[in-house]
C-alpha cells in the first residue's frame, strides 16, 4: 500500500461541494459517518469485488455508487449538474467518437464530483449501524477527505492498464458501451485512454492528500486483496 502526496484535484467541485444542504458542515457529517469504510479507485480496479466480500465477512452493508447512477441522475438538475445535462444530451457516436479522450475525462459528470451530495445523502439516511462498505470511481478524493473522521476508513484501488482490461473482457463488459457507437474500436479506445488517465489523475490526487492506495495488477489473488484492504481497515472477525 502506498500513501503519499500530489496530485490534479482537477476542476471539478471542491470539498466543500459534498455536503448535502441542511446536514451540517464537513466536521458533523465526517462523525456521523465514522462507520462507513470507503473503496474508491478507478474502473476494473476489483472495488466492488473487494467491498461484496468485506460486507459478507464482517456483517457490513453494502453499497455501490454504480448502481444509483440512474437514481442520482434523475434527481440531479441542470442547475447542480451541467456536465450531466449535457451528457445526456449527446448520442453516443457524441460521447465516444467525436471527442477526445482529453476532453471525454475534463467533462465527464461523475469525474468532476457531480452528484456526488446524493451519495452523502444516501448514506447519512441509512441507520447507524451496522457499518456501512460504500465503493466507485465516483468516490473522488477530494470530496471524500472532508468526510473521514478516521483517514484509515478510506482506500482506493489503482488498475494498471493491463488489469483492467483483463478484468472487462472477464466480466464480459469490454463492448458495453463503444459496441453501441458507429466505430466500436474506435470507441475501446478513447474510453481506455479516458479510464488511464482518470486513474492517472486519481493517483496525483491521493499523493497531493497523503491517502492511502493499492495498485491493482493481478499480483495478488482476490482473497489476498480483500484481506489487505481489511487489515488497513482495522476490521476483525
Amino acid at each position: 500500500m502506498t500513501a503519499a502526496g500530489a496530485g490534479d484535484a482537477g476542476s471539478g467541485p471542491g470539498a466543500g461541494d459534498a455536503a448535502p444542504a441542511g446536514v451540517g458542515g464537513a466536521a458533523g457529517i465526517a462523525e456521523r459517518l465514522g462507520h462507513v469504510y470507503w473503496i474508491g479507485g478507478g474502473s476494473g480496479g476489483a472495488k466492488s469485488t473487494v467491498a461484496r466480500h468485506l460486507a459478507d465477512r464482517y456483517g457490513l452493508r453494502y453499497y455501490g455508487t454504480d448502481d444509483v447512477m440512474s437514481d442520482h441522475a434523475a434527481r440531479s438538475t441542470p442547475a447542480d449538474s451541467p456536465r450531466l445535462a449535457e451528457f445526456v444530451a449527446m448520442d453516443m457516436d457524441q460521447r465516444w467518437l467525436l471527442r477526445s479522450p482529453e476532453v471525454m475525462l475534463e467533462t465527464f459528470h461523475w469525474f468532476q464530483g457531480e452528484g456526488f451530495d446524493h451519495i452523502v445523502a444516501d448514506l447519512l439516511a441509512f441507520p447507524a449501524g451496522p457499518g456501512i462498505v460504500v465503493e466507485g470511481f465516483r468516490l473522488l478524493p477530494r470530496l471524500v477527505a472532508p468526510l473521514l473522521a478516521d483517514r484509515a476508513h478510506a482506500v482506493w484501488l489503482l488498475p494498471t492498464p493491463q488489469f483492467r482490461e483483463r478484468a472487462l473482457d472477464h466480466r464480459g463488459g469490454r463492448w458495453t458501451i463503444a459496441g453501441r457507437t458507429s466505430d466500436p474500436r474506435r470507441a475501446l479506445d478513447n474510453l481506455l485512454t479516458r479510464d488511464r488517465m482518470f486513474t492517472d489523475r486519481l493517483a496525483g490526487e491521493l499523493r497531493e492528500l497523503d491517502l492511502p492506495w493499492i495498485t491493482v495488477d493481478g499480483s495478488a489473488t482476490e482473497p489476498a486483496l480483500t484481506e489487505r484492504v481489511a487489515t488497513h481497515f482495522g476490521l476483525t472477525a
